[in-house]
């Protein structure tokens, strides 16, 4: 017998090619391939559509087309404000608020008494200094709003909004 030559020992000791490498290589495409089908059909809104998730036209329709706010004036408010005992100084406001809900307005015009109250009290504590400026008016709007919300709760006042405001 001859010997074995380099070349020979070398193809004995690899195992031979495996041919399952491209069976693999299908069997994870093909999931890949109907995720992404899946992922386009449910962005394009055809998915939805046929697994029956789509709103109805009413309800669109009626999501489109906000309620518009209710305004209520509130009475004049005259307040003396906090400041040194030789110059009293005042505030004179005249005042609107914002009511997203039509549902809430009765609510909002019950509490009325309670709402002039908790403002009229703010309005007392607050210095000249303090109202200065258009900061001083935007931290007055929304402590005036952030009361407001806690005096008429459940209810919901959206904003404050000022017709006349005058310092003395």
């Amino acid at each position: 017998m001859s010997a074995p030559t380099p070349d020979a020992a070398k193809d004995a000791a690899e195992p031979p090619a495996k041919k399952g490498g491209r069976r693999k290589l299908i069997l994870l495409a093909i999931p890949v391939v109907l995720l992404l089908a899946a992922a386009a059909l449910w962005f394009t809104g055809i998915l939805p559509h046929l697994l029956g998730m789509e709103k109805p036209k009413q309800q669109q329709t009626a999501e489109k087309k906000p309620e518009p706010p209710t305004y209520i004036d509130l009475p004049e408010m005259v307040a003396n404000l906090n400041s040194n005992a030789h110059r009293p100084s005042y505030i004179k406001l005249i005042a609107r608020i914002e009511v997203p809900k039509a549902a809430d307005v009765e609510k909002v015009k019950a509490a009325m008494p309670r709402l002039q109250d908790v403002m009229q009290t703010y309005l007392r504590e607050m210095r000249p200094e303090e109202l200065r400026g258009s900061a001083g008016t935007y931290r007055l709007r929304e402590e005036l709003l952030n009361r407001a919300n806690a005096a008429v709760a459940p209810a919901r006042v959206s904003d404050v909004l000022f017709t006349q405001m005058l310092v003395q």
